[in-house]
């Protein structure tokens, strides 16, 4: 039985909002996973539960001990999880580049 190795992955899911079709976006998760397909998984799986939390009046959930949460949620939006992808987190700002905004 191998051991299995924990990394850092990136989930990028594109986002749209019905209401407006113009508007588009990306919604990016980032957390500890074992391979992609984990990855988008736990992405998944942390944007559903803070869905659920703020649809009934919670506190969206913090990081979970990987890491996986979902801030920045937007409610009425549209995730295209069949979209989505998932790799290695290699730069702390990839998702930024190209934007016109200092971190």
């Amino acid at each position: 039985m191998g051991v299995m190795i924990l990394r850092t992955y990136e989930v990028d899911v594109p986002i749209h909002d019905p209401a407006h079709p113009g508007r588009r976006g990306l919604h990016v998760f980032t957390g500890v996973a074992d391979s992609p397909a984990a990855a988008l998984s736990r992405a998944h799986q942390a944007y559903d539960d803070a869905l659920a939390a703020h649809t009934a009046g919670r506190e969206i959930p913090g990081g979970q001990p990987d890491n996986w949460t979902a801030r920045g949620l937007r409610p009425g939006w549209e995730l295209e999880w069949t979209a989505a992808t998932a790799g290695l987190w290699h730069k702390p700002v990839s998702w930024s580049s190209g934007c016109d905004f200092a971190l």
